[in-house]
């Protein structure tokens, strides 16, 4: 016996639940998947292969794919030069302005067009941020044969310090220690990767380096800091790195408070972490829709496996944060920015301590 409801038609819930399922998906995602069906995007690497950085993006890379609607194939690239700006520029000026090029840069490339740099071509708040994978401050650390334990004994004794391009934070830290806190540290420019530069300690070449995070040491190198092969003088972050709470921050080395104010900029900037972010020109359905897919590839129970595995630390920060922290660095004071200028002239520095590693050679 077939009993019905009063004031209810038999049938009509049979009819909603499939007109639901006939419903077509909202045409935003359709577009979406559309587009990046069947798509190879490139995901542009600002660093060298095998280091940290490019670890870590080639493993989101993989899980990545998988939150974008049309689950495009990423295919990194790894393009270092300049401290970042060789990607950075491609990224602004010659790469498609559609979505299928993603950079994975390393933060400093904001403060490049905040100093000024030669060779900035691009407006860092007009980029579109997508997400960072992680925050993690950075180190300045030297071999354990070096003779030097402490950041102050560097002030005592030259250090030479093995660096990549100028505008890369292997010479923006030394040389801005040089002029603000009277370090003595001796900068031979010119390795390609970072990884030649701890080739290049091993060797007795040089002595230690500056700006390697302490996400990427751990991953890479953590035997080094384990069996006490590198000393970490100081850091440079925000706060302190859990862990490494003996290790001081570069700003209690300041002489006066214009100084530390200097310094903090520079610790401020680790903030931004392992940026990604694509061209000006993308357009926002796109944009969005990287940043939900980035931010739920941060929660993926896969890559965090992954990353443990790895040793590599997630901790994202949003796109939309991230846009407004850019924003803020842009918009410095003058008197502040004309600071970090000096800070990080030539002419500041101590005489001949910056130096090109292939006019070494020929000495």
């Amino acid at each position: 016996m077939k009993i019905t409801l009063p004031g209810r038609r038999p049938g009509i819930a049979c009819l909603l639940a499939a007109a639901c399922a006939l419903a077509p998906a909202p045409a935003g995602a359709d577009a979406i998947g559309d587009f990046y069906a069947g798509r190879n995007v490139k995901l542009i690497i600002s660093t060298g292969v095998g280091g940290g950085h490019d670890q870590t993006s080639r493993i989101i890379a993989r899980h990545w794919t998988n939150h974008i609607p049309g689950k495009p194939n990423f295919v990194p690239q790894n393009m270092p030069g300049g401290g970042s700006l060789l990607a950075t520029n491609f990224l602004y000026n010659v790469a498609p302005q559609d979505g299928s090029v993603v950079g994975s840069v390393i933060p400093s490339i904001v403060m490049h067009q905040v100093l000024g740099r030669k060779g900035v071509n691009y407006e860092a708040a007009r980029f579109h941020w997508i997400g960072s994978s992680s925050r993690s401050n950075s180190m300045v650390f030297v071999w354990h044969a070096t003779g030097v334990k402490t950041l102050k004994e560097a002030m005592a004794k030259p250090v030479i310090m093995g660096a990549t391009g100028v505008a890369s934070n292997s010479v923006r830290y030394p040389s801005v220690l040089n002029n603000v806190v009277g370090t003595g540290f001796r900068i031979i420019m010119g390795y390609r990767r970072t990884t030649d530069i701890d080739l290049a300690m091993e060797r007795g070449e040089v002595q230690g380096r500056a700006g390697a995070t302490f996400n990427t040491m751990l991953a890479t190198r953590e035997d080094w800091i384990r069996e006490g092969k590198i000393l970490l003088l100081a850091q440079i972050g925000p706060a302190k790195e859990t862990g490494f709470e003996n290790v001081p921050l570069i700003t209690e080395f300041a002489r006066d408070k214009a100084g530390r104010e200097v310094l903090q900029v520079f610790c401020d900037d680790i903030a931004l972490g392992r940026p990604y972010m694509v061209g000006p020109g993308v357009p926002a359905d796109r944009v969005a829709a990287l940043r939900a897919s980035f931010d739920a590839t941060m929660k993926d129970p896969a890559l965090l496996a992954d990353a443990r595995k790895s040793s590599l630390d997630i901790a994202p920060t949003g796109g939309a944060e991230l846009q407004k922290l850019v924003a803020a660095m842009v918009g410095m004071e003058p008197d502040l920015r004309a600071r970090l200028k000096a800070a990080l002239e030539s002419k500041a520095s101590i005489a001949g301590k910056i130096e090109r590693k292939d006019k070494k050679k020929k000495k």
